[in-house]
């Protein structure tokens, strides 16, 4: 299958609604997924951490670059 952005962000949603719903307070993890879609999933959103929230699961991280 080919997946788009937005295939990818509903992935990760869909599989936190069901982590939710049995009873797990954690994030979706790679290994939840098959590797095409962990492929997918970074290839569009970034590396992992980053690609949860793209997906609106997990707050942006601060920025630990200062301006100078």
């Amino acid at each position: 299958m080919k997946y788009k952005r937005d295939d990818c962000i509903r992935l990760l949603k869909d599989k936190q609604l069901e982590l939710t719903k049995k009873g797990s307070g954690r994030y979706p993890q790679r290994s939840d997924f098959g590797d095409e879609e962990v492929v997918a999933i970074k290839a569009f959103l970034g590396p992992w951490p980053r690609a949860l929230e793209a997906a609106g699961l997990k707050p942006e991280r601060e920025s630990k670059k200062r301006l100078k």
